[in-house]
């Protein structure tokens, strides 16, 4: 018995060794290794060796392959996607409808007072400028001169003296006085528009910022649905318009090469086996499945 079952046995005993020395081969050892100026054969490891070439290979695969413009594209703008992204607007907005924070103490969480002075200072400035432009360069002057002597002409009309045509005698003095209206309005505008501008502006953006991020989310539902779409909408033109630009940008290939380049053996051999472990024990006991097979062959032969 001890002969029929010494085949089989010694069989499986060198299929498992030998599987077992060929993967740990794969990955060991590290270095090359000489004897007296002597190279070994097989060292370093077959990955360590290879290790540049399989990280391009593997950079240019993932990047061409699972990381491409088609494949990102089709999974950023699944239904899957986008609801899970609405999912989350309408989680957010439900959490602020209750809370009372203020703008201002909701954007700390966030960004440091600096930051967000800064950029409330920036807005400020821009929409003044904008604005005081816009009041200065426009005809606002005449416009209100035109609407006040109109209002006074319109009154007289109505008035008792308007029956006996005082509105007639006043015509042409209230042409008179328009144009000098117009003028003075407008040197006020460009003389005083841009403290006046500033000062409605940084009283409007304190209020803004004073308020809580409830009453922002209340008694808003179109205006929340609208910036829930807006959002959308400009996530899907960011992935249709520019992924393949930031794709480009980002160079995916060269980004994984340099990576694995980069990585110490220890931790790659540690990634790799925890990956694939469970298949790398497989072909072990399959060596020794396939040694006893070989031993079983060799018994019946002899």
């Amino acid at each position: 018995m001890l002969k029929y079952l010494a085949f089989p046995v010694v069989g499986a005993v060198i299929g498992y060794i030998t599987n077992d020395i060929a993967i740990r081969m794969l990955f060991r050892p590290h270095q090359a290794k000489y004897f007296m100026g002597i190279h070994f054969p097989f060292t370093p490891g077959i990955i360590p060796k290879e290790k540049s070439r399989i990280a391009s290979a593997i950079g240019k695969a993932v990047s061409e392959n699972l990381m491409n413009r088609e494949v990102l594209e089709k999974s950023l703008l699944s239904d899957e996607m986008l609801t899970k992204i609405g999912d989350a607007i309408d989680e957010f907005v439900t959490t602020q409808s209750a809370n009372n924070e203020t703008i201002e103490e909701f954007a700390r969480h966030y960004l440091p007072q600096e930051d967000i002075d800064a950029m409330r200072e920036n807005a400020t400035d821009g929409i003044v400028r904008m604005i005081t432009s816009k009041l200065q360069d426009s005809k606002l002057g005449e416009s209100i001169a035109r609407m006040a002597t109109q209002h006074v002409m319109e009154k007289t009309r109505k008035s008792v003296a308007g029956r006996f045509g005082a509105d007639m005698l006043l015509q042409p003095i209230a042409q008179l006085v328009e144009g000098i209206l117009a003028k003075h309005i407008n040197e006020i505008l460009h003389n005083n528009s841009q403290q006046m501008v500033e000062n409605l502006v940084a009283e409007e953006s304190t209020k803004l910022t004073g308020m809580t991020m409830k009453s922002l989310m209340t008694g808003h539902d179109e205006q929340v649905k609208q910036a829930k779409n807006g959002i959308l909408n400009a996530y899907r033109v960011i992935i249709t318009e520019h992924l393949p630009r930031i794709l480009q940008d980002i160079d995916i290939s060269t980004i994984i090469e340099q990576r694995i380049n980069d990585m110490d053996m220890d931790e790659a051999e540690a990634i790799i086996l925890d990956v694939m472990k469970k298949e790398l024990r497989a072909i072990v006991w399959l060596g020794a499945l396939l040694g006893s097979i070989m031993g079983t062959l060799n018994m019946l032969v002899l």
